[in-house]
């Protein structure tokens, strides 16, 4: 046999073999969210502008992406109230915890409205375009997963078991957070920009609480608790936990119960 006719041989082999491959080779499988995407909207009752972004939260709440999960929070401040309507839901909590989203996202200045999506991408909370282009990114996330059982109200408290799935090696910690919220909430304004509306809400934040924090390598699995107060309608809550990287950053897994 001949060099050309060795050569013609190895190469037929070698054809034939890829072909053999690419039949038994899986298709590409098309990315999925592998957990709840996130979406914090900061606003105010006082801000004439933030009833638009309001609605496109209760939008985002009512699911309207089939196979992606979105846990919404109405995070209302309290830096509007000195105009003239005190926002009932608002908490120097919330300003504090946009503000410092300001930093970590290099914002010159806070402002409303504003979602943050995932705690990684922030923009006008009234842009359905932002909002879709931030989801789109966000849903090929890849995210821990958690998980929320046995809630319930005793006293001033809720309680409940919260555990976690092992941190991956690409996230070198987390913080544990419970968030609780209102389902539903509304306000006839009677004073400030908004003087006459009648506001909307949904998912009104009312408490935050760090409950642990767990490094890479590690899971968390807890009874936790949170204080309710006076701020809280016990009739219909939602209990919030998502693990967030600190300084907060990414949140890399969250969860979501509706205690009636």
């Amino acid at each position: 046999m001949n060099r050309l006719s060795i050569f013609a041989l190895v190469l037929a082999s070698l054809f034939l073999a890829a072909l053999l491959f690419a039949r038994r080779a899986p298709a590409p499988t098309p990315l999925r969210p592998s957990g709840p995407i996130v979406v914090e909207l900061f606003t105010s009752e006082g801000c004439s502008s933030c009833p638009p972004a309001d609605a496109l939260l209760q939008k985002f709440d009512r699911q309207p992406y089939p196979g992606v999960q979105l846990i919404v929070l109405s995070e209302h401040v309290d830096y509007w109230n000195h105009i003239g309507w005190r926002d009932p839901y608002s908490d120097a909590a919330f300003s504090e915890r946009q503000s410092a989203y300001g930093k970590r996202l290099g914002l010159e200045s806070v402002y409303t409205p504003e979602m943050v999506v995932d705690g990684t991408r922030e923009f006008l909370g009234s842009s359905s375009a932002d909002a879709e282009a931030a989801l789109d990114k966000a849903a090929a996330a890849v995210k821990v997963s958690l998980k929320i059982s046995d809630v319930r109200v005793e006293g001033d408290s809720l309680k409940a078991h919260v555990e976690t799935a092992l941190l991956p090696s690409s996230v070198y910690a987390a913080d544990v957070i419970l968030a609780i919220a209102l389902d539903h909430a509304e306000s006839q304004v009677r004073a400030g920009e908004n003087s006459g509306r009648h506001l909307t809400h949904v998912s009104v934040a009312r408490a935050f609480s760090t409950v642990g924090s767990i490094a890479s390598g590690d899971a968390f699995s807890k009874d936790v608790q949170i204080h309710l107060g006076q701020r809280a309608d016990r009739s219909r809550l939602r209990v919030i936990a998502f693990l967030q990287e600190p300084g907060l950053g990414r949140i890399v897994g969250a969860a979501e119960e509706i205690l009636n």
